[in-house]
């Protein structure tokens, strides 16, 4: 788990790499709940299979940035 620690905790700018994962994450959690609400409301029509493909790269990114953030205190 040390090399996963090196890469989370990286500075990348200002922060390290796991605090960009981890927005990245947030922002589309929130694309992923924001599309079924943008279809009823007929802003948009995005069908709902972006829906499901975002949501397994929301999980998959969510379970990356925990277990960065989880190697840094094993």
């Amino acid at each position: 788990m040390l090399w996963l620690n090196n890469i989370a905790y990286t500075y990348w700018g200002n922060y390290p790499i796991v605090v960009y994962l981890g927005i990245l994450t947030y922002l589309l959690l929130l694309v992923t709940a924001a599309i079924p609400q943008m279809n009823r409301r007929r802003w948009t029509r995005i069908p709902i299979k972006y829906h499901i493909i975002l949501a397994y790269i929301t999980a998959v990114l969510a379970t990356i940035h925990g277990l960065m953030v989880l190697a840094g205190y094993l």
